[in-house]
């Protein structure tokens, strides 16, 4: 099992031997909300676990130990929640349930954790859970959400968007490469939104529920998904994270 990055498929002991200093230690947080007609609650639990071990492996073959911890599917989706089929925390609950994970890593001696975002509604709270993280439990914890951890790559990649929106062309593609049986491929068309409102500009931050900004409860078009751009997404996106978090700068 020496190759093995899943926390979930080591025992005990073989998880304690990986407890050194130079260990990255992936935490995926994500989501289970409504993602319009073609696409399953779980998407962003999906996309952020495979994400994590795809990372994780790249760490692990280019000398970098690493483990991944099974994803963390509770996030904050009030905003989808007048879709239906949405499950969603408060903030004091999902802040009180990172740390708990991530404190109980730091106690098994591992001084190198990434809290890994996959959903929007978390970017804000990750960010400031990895900054109260690293004070409080005196190791370095790093908060990223992957996709604008990839802007410039997954831009280059993605043919009618700039980066991952909201059950789009990106997140369908990835689902179509790693969950295909959670695609309902034949309400594709029906996802595609008649009406749209952008959210805040730039550097704005309000809460807005979906059904404001889309009738589909999509944003951007998965009519133009393809399985093989799921994979360059992925590809390219883990390849980027792994490179980041094997740097000994981000650590120091």
């Amino acid at each position: 099992m020496a190759d093995e990055v899943l926390w979930a498929r080591l025992t005990a002991e073989e998880i304690q031997a990986r407890a050194a200093p130079g260990t990255v230690v992936i935490i995926p947080v994500a989501s289970v909300e409504q993602h319009g007609p073609h696409l399953t609650t779980g998407v962003d639990m999906w996309l952020a676990g495979a994400m994590a071990e795809r990372t994780a492996r790249k760490l692990q073959a280019g000398g970098t130990a690493a483990l991944a911890t099974p994803c963390l599917w509770a996030g904050l989706a009030e905003h989808h929640m007048a879709f239906g089929g949405t499950l969603t925390l408060d903030l004091a609950t999902f802040s009180a349930m990172v740390g708990g994970i991530a404190r109980s890593v730091s106690r098994h001696g591992f001084r190198r954790i990434a809290l890994l975002n996959g959903h929007g509604g978390n970017v804000e709270a990750i960010a400031a859970s990895a900054i109260e993280l690293t004070r409080t439990l005196g190791v370095p914890v790093v908060g990223v959400t992957y996709w604008l951890a990839n802007e410039d790559t997954f831009g280059g990649i993605l043919e009618t968007q700039p980066n991952v929106m909201h059950a789009c062309e990106a997140e369908t593609s990835m689902m179509m490469a790693v969950q295909p049986d959670c695609v309902r491929r034949e309400n594709i068309a029906r996802a595609v939104p008649r009406r749209f409102s952008p959210p805040a500009p730039p550097g704005f931050r309000r809460s807005r529920p979906f059904p404001e900004m889309t009738d589909t409860g999509v944003i951007g078009d998965p009519g133009a998904a393809s399985a093989e751009k799921g994979e360059r997404l992925l590809e390219s996106g883990s390849t980027r994270l792994a490179e980041e978090l094997a740097r000994p700068e981000l650590w120091a």
